[in-house]
């Protein structure tokens, strides 16, 4: 059984690996690798050193997969709040907001299966980084939103994929009007994957994690990166990957029984 003991309000400095920064703690496992964002004084904003903190670990799993779970957490009474905008110049703000999409990419993308344990209020950037995990788990206090329109900013960095998590008459007004919504709504349009009281949070993430590790490591990396890759291409073409799929996965089924 997998276990991460509940959440404190404290860090516990003995956990962090060398690529954390104080306000990333960055913590690993064999086979879990965890993020747990410590900037509770600012709503757990995501600066510049924690994208580059959290791009840095996943960038390394890329050619050679060590872990097989990511789990992003926080500490405090919110999940995050939103992003550092420091930039202040063209150049700048292309290399700001190029790297928040390289780190969702990389969530996403990664074999490594992503969980979310939205313990607080994820608004913005928070938000959509949940969205972007396999299985966000929401506490059922939280309040979530995407507000950047009442701030003058269409949020593209979340259209960008919105539409592949809910239908387009659900995602549109989330967007255009930025008014906070409730978790039992996020899962009812497909947002997120489970809601449940905050005490019982960190043990239904061990619980899920501790499934997901029960599975054949490089069956459940094929069974992501085909599933993403079904996503973008028509049936047909679907049908052609899978005979290549299935072959593939019958023979490493057949090389694990020897």
């Amino acid at each position: 059984m997998y276990n991460l003991p509940a959440m404190s309000n404290t860090p516990s400095p003995g956990n962090a690996s060398e690529a954390s920064t104080h306000l990333v703690e960055i913590h690993r496992t064999p086979e879990v690798l965890t993020f747990t964002l410590n900037n509770p004084d600012h709503g757990n904003e995501v600066t510049g050193p924690m994208f580059d903190a959290m791009l840095a670990e996943l960038r390394s799993e890329s050619p050679q997969p060590c872990a097989r779970v990511l789990r992003i957490r926080a500490r405090g009474k919110v999940f995050c709040t939103g992003r550092e905008r420091a930039a202040r110049d063209a150049d700048s703000v292309r290399a700001e907001v190029s790297r928040l999409i390289d780190f969702k990419r990389l969530v996403r993308t990664s074999s490594l299966i992503s969980v979310a344990e939205v313990q607080g209020d994820a608004f913005g950037f928070g938000m959509g980084l949940a969205i972007v995990t396999d299985f966000p788990l929401v506490a059922d206090t939280a309040s979530l939103c995407l507000p950047e329109m009442t701030h003058g900013l269409a949020p593209a960095a979340i259209m960008a994929y919105l539409g592949e998590y809910a239908l387009p008459r659900f995602a549109f007004p989330l967007v255009l009007f930025g008014q906070p919504f409730t978790p039992q709504q996020a899962l009812e349009i497909g947002l997120i994957s489970m809601v449940c009281p905050p005490p019982k949070l960190t043990g239904v993430a061990n619980k899920l994690i501790a499934r997901i590790l029960q599975l054949d490591p490089g069956a459940a990396r094929r069974c992501k990166d085909f599933f993403l890759t079904s996503q973008a291409n028509s049936f047909e073409k679907n049908c052609e990957l899978a005979v290549e799929a299935l072959t593939a996965g019958t023979l490493a089924a057949l090389a694990r029984k020897k």
